[in-house]
């Protein structure tokens, strides 16, 4: 049975079903675009995420078939970002809802469909995994509206495609293809667009399936090698790899391989 969470703004819904969760954004007549309220509820969903019983995964979307993400609000450009101090605090919000994402314990899977664009790009690169439709737009126009990019977004870009593709991408502010942003690393996958959804969430109820203890302790480890935002330090890591093997996880792991069945794990 699916489970409505309580979310700070209607542009922003939660849902639970068994463990997956879904943190949809529904802004449809901007093609979900991202206001500031929206910014800052962001980080507060994904902890209410982090603390809900059961759930092993977050899937971030649109809601129903409408585009990911086409970035900012650009209405607020004359209101909230209008001055540098305003711009700052735009920006802070930006780089709050990505470190949410990218420091989540769980793993984050970001469903993409017809446009990914500026912050929404920053929203699906902070996410661990990235599937996209085909006939996706994705872009980072940031240079045709004159606005600086949060460095630790900067960074996840970098990451994913590398220094000169990064520059590429910024310094042109031309829009890629689906296809051009497989190659790139931008996405894993490509599929048709009406196989997306199923994918994405046989996808994460695999992931869901595994031990968390272990994707966890790997999620951290990851960011730590890569110097990115969920990194940690060397102690933080060993106390997550101890804890898998001490757990009843790995106690389970085993008696399953040996027995040729299934594994259930329990996140203890």
């Amino acid at each position: 049975m699916v489970a409505t969470l309580p979310s700070p703004t209607p542009r922003l819904t939660l849902a639970v079903d068994g463990p997956v969760a879904t943190l949809a954004i529904a802004n449809a007549e901007k093609r979900n675009a991202l206001d500031f309220a929206m910014w800052e509820a962001l980080p507060a969903l994904v902890r209410t995420v982090e603390a809900t019983e059961g759930v092993r995964v977050l899937v971030l979307r649109g809601a129903g078939d409408t585009p990911f993400a086409s970035g900012a609000d650009i209405a607020e450009f004359e209101t909230v970002r209008a001055s540098a101090a305003g711009g700052r605090a735009y920006e802070a919000a930006n780089e709050a809802a990505f470190a949410a994402l990218a420091a989540c314990r769980l793993p984050v899977i970001a469903m993409i469909r017809r446009f990914c664009l500026g912050g929404g790009m920053g929203l699906a690169l902070a996410c661990d995994l990235r599937l996209a439709a085909e006939g996706t737009l994705f872009g980072i126009p940031a240079a045709r509206l004159g606005v600086g990019y949060p460095p630790a977004a900067m960074s996840m870009i970098v990451a994913a495609v590398g220094v000169a593709a990064a520059k590429d991408l910024f310094f042109t502010a031309r829009r890629v293809d689906a296809a051009e942003a497989r190659t790139l690393g931008l996405v894993q996958r490509v599929v048709a667009d009406p196989a997306l959804e199923k994918e994405v969430y046989a996808l994460a109820r695999t992931i869901a399936a595994n031990a968390p203890l272990t994707i966890r302790a790997a999620k951290r480890a990851i960011a730590t090698a890569a110097a990115l935002p969920g990194a940690t330090d060397a102690a933080e890591l060993a106390a997550l790899a101890d804890a898998c093997f001490d757990s009843a996880d790995y106690a389970e792991g085993r008696a399953a391989f040996l027995a040729r069945r299934e594994p259930v794990f329990r996140g203890a």
